[in-house]
């Protein structure tokens, strides 16, 4: 008896070279397709749906409303969508994000550069300090970032005089402009986010910073040996982070003329649900800017039926948010695997 010895994916078999000549398969097309187009897909049949069933859902003042509400949420994901394309994970932009809205509501009387930079400069520095001490002290991602949400937290308390002190912002201020003024009838923020999100796609997808975001998260070890700034990587999508959940309190302050300290509860985890429900994987190394702003709207559009709908209490949108991400993990998992069968 004979035993073959060649491997179907030796390079030196005829079969397996034209196997590699042909490309993916078709099932290996469609498990790609599913996985970095699935939440957009739900999205449309999720619009098309709510416009059947509600005849306010398609107003321009209903869809107004939730395109300038997506806008702040959207602009915190989009920092998280870099943090978790490396394999990690940052706990601490809901709380960011209700100090750098507190924040630029009282640097506002001071000009509207101060209103920004005030935001950017303290969120920005606490995810610097979030990027140090896991790539340098090489401390676990969702203790250092927990930390932080506490940190954050307590800094906003002190600012606020223990929440009894609400800062308001001059609405006819240019800062107040940029979060209730319209451009070609669409809300400020909603421009904003847009250009945020076009400029993040390119980092992320063009530039060596963006190969570099994706090699760590695949394998960190990996990427070390081809001479990635593993560390300098980590750092600056916490950075980012940081300042994108600073920016996005901004402009809600701006919007809402005044710095809300009761606002950012939870967002961590709205941020991370978007995240995941447009594609990208918890584990790292895959991922799409865009796929997180599907990943917003669906969510938005699913609280908005929900408050159509009337009867329902609100604690459903998050039943509802939390099934749905379970469904869409297990649906990526599922997805994983099939292609690396395949």
């Amino acid at each position: 008896m004979t035993i073959d010895t060649k491997s179907p994916a030796d390079p030196t078999d005829p079969t397996a070279q034209e196997e590699q000549a042909a490309g993916p398969s078709r099932s290996e097309r469609l498990s790609a397709l599913a996985q970095q187009h699935g939440a957009l897909v739900t999205l449309i049949v999720a619009v098309a749906a709510a416009s059947v069933g509600f005849d306010t859902f398609m107003t321009a003042d209903n869809m107004e409303n939730m395109a300038v509400s997506s806008a702040f949420l959207a602009v915190v994901a989009l920092g998280m969508t870099f943090v978790i394309v490396t394999g990690g994970i940052d706990l601490s932009v809901g709380s960011l994000f209700a100090l750098g809205g507190v924040l630029a509501a009282w640097g506002s009387r001071y000009g509207t550069a101060v209103a920004l930079l005030l935001p950017l400069a303290v969120c920005g520095l606490i995810g610097l300090v979030n990027g140090m001490l896991i790539a340098r002290a090489r401390l676990a991602p969702f203790i250092v970032t927990l930390a932080a949400m506490l940190a954050a937290r307590g800094l906003l308390l002190s600012v606020t005089d223990e929440g009894s002190r609400t800062y308001l912002v001059d609405k006819d201020s240019f800062f107040a402009t940029l979060g209730q003024g319209k451009v070609l009838g669409i809300g400020a923020p909603v421009w904003i986010t847009v250009a945020l999100f076009v400029a993040g796609a390119v980092v992320l997808r063009r530039t060596r910073f963006g190969q570099y975001v994706y090699a760590v998260g695949g394998n960190e070890d990996a990427a070390a040996l081809m001479g990635a700034p593993v560390a300098r990587t980590k750092i600056a999508v916490y950075t980012v982070s940081g300042l994108c959940a600073g920016l996005a309190g901004a402009l809600n302050a701006a919007w809402l003329v005044s710095g809300v300290t009761i606002l950012g509860s939870g967002m961590e985890l709205e941020a991370i649900s978007a995240v995941v429900i447009g594609g990208t994987l918890l584990t790292g190394g895959f991922g799409f800017i865009s796929g997180s702003l599907v990943g917003v709207l669906l969510l938005k559009v699913i609280q908005n039926v929900i408050n159509q709908i009337g009867s329902l209490d609100s604690a459903y949108q998050q039943v509802v948010s939390g099934a749905f991400l379970a469904v869409v993990v297990v649906a990526q998992t599922w997805l994983g695997r099939r292609r690396r069968v395949l």
